[in-house]
């Protein structure tokens, strides 16, 4: 096995292993479209874009997953959108 491929393994491994999270955003009844936009992009660094398809998707699906990543990561991410009152948990 050349060094190449080991480290490719390696890597494969690590990504396996760590598995990753997911922040979930709920629809709700009390936030505007602009709130959970602008959140989206300050707390998980979305373009406008994005942000706007998610708020597009939590309005119409009920949920849509925001964020992923390691679980270390998204505590700090998820704790501003429930800070910012959306509704929102790590699965």
């Amino acid at each position: 096995m050349s060094t190449q491929e080991k480290v490719l393994e390696e890597v494969l491994e690590k990504t396996v292993t760590q598995g990753n999270n997911e922040i979930v955003l709920y629809n709700d009844d009390v936030n505007t479209f602009d709130h959970v936009i602008e959140t989206l992009i300050y707390t998980c660094e979305h373009t406008p874009v994005q942000a706007e398809q998610c708020a597009v998707l939590v309005h119409y699906k009920g949920k849509c997953t925001v964020k992923t990543g390691a679980y270390e990561e998204l505590v700090p991410r998820c704790s501003k959108l429930l800070q910012a009152g959306l509704s929102a948990e790590i699965v």
